[in-house]
């Protein structure tokens, strides 16, 4: 069942459809609230959407992916419908994402960035336990956007 309602629909101040476009604005409000823009990599994402009264945010992909962030070495699974509520340096009550710690997989449901910055992002789960990450582990280089110049 879909956490996103049309009611959730009706209230939103921005919804795309598509792979690209989502991809796009998903990296763009990672980075406009002060996350590395490499932490929701999903895949072949069909709609996102953002409430910005209440800061709820949902990205749908068409099926489940699971990525591993290799300079920690963690493997992480993304369901097909990824909710949080976000704000600056924060996302909070997040639902499907987990990670695999030892031989289980644990629901992470907070993530945020220290703030004055100290180069540690910290991951929590629905449990209370927590763990922090360098910040460098989760960011994703953007290819230099090429300026045509005037002759």
């Amino acid at each position: 069942m879909s956490l996103v309602t049309e009611e959730i629909r009706a209230k939103a101040s921005e919804i795309y459809y598509g792979n690209d476009i989502c991809q796009e604005k998903s990296k763009f409000l990672l980075k406009e609230v002060g996350l590395p823009n490499g932490l929701l990599p999903l895949e072949d994402m069909v709609e996102c959407g953002y409430v910005k009264d209440t800061g709820f945010v949902w990205l749908k992909q068409k099926k489940k992916t699971e990525h591993k962030f290799e300079k920690i070495g963690r493997l992480t699974s993304y369901a097909t419908e990824v909710t949080a509520y976000v704000e600056p340096n924060k996302i909070k009550k997040l639902t499907g994402v987990k990670t695999k710690e030892l031989l289980i997989w644990v629901t992470l449901s907070d993530i945020y960035v220290a703030d004055p910055p100290t180069g540690k992002i910290t991951f929590k789960t629905t449990t209370g336990l927590s763990r922090s990450f360098p910040v460098a582990a989760f960011e994703v280089q953007e290819p230099p956007v090429e300026v045509a110049s005037a002759q």
